[in-house]
């Protein structure tokens, strides 16, 4: 299963816009806190240590008053390790 990651750096009052998930599509905070927002669009608050999880085809939004640090990990048939 082919996989891809990216570091994104967004910027205080920085957003990454609504959109489709392209494949299922990981986003994890490695500094600082935004808030994201699935196909409700409704936003929740995540910070550092959190992650979230959309599935392919999902639209999504992030953004942040401080900015905040993402690993961002996507490829098909990528799933969440739930415990």
């Amino acid at each position: 299963m082919p996989v891809q990651a990216a570091i994104f750096r967004v910027a205080p009052k920085g957003t990454i816009g609504r959109h489709p998930a392209s494949v299922p599509q990981i986003l994890a905070v490695l500094d600082g806190a935004g808030e994201v927002s699935g196909p409700d669009r409704e936003f929740q608050t995540i910070g550092t240590g959190e992650a979230v999880f959309w599935s392919a085809g999902e639209e999504h939004e992030t953004r942040t008053d401080d900015g905040l640090t993402a690993l961002i990990i996507e490829g098909p048939g990528l799933q969440p390790f739930l415990r």
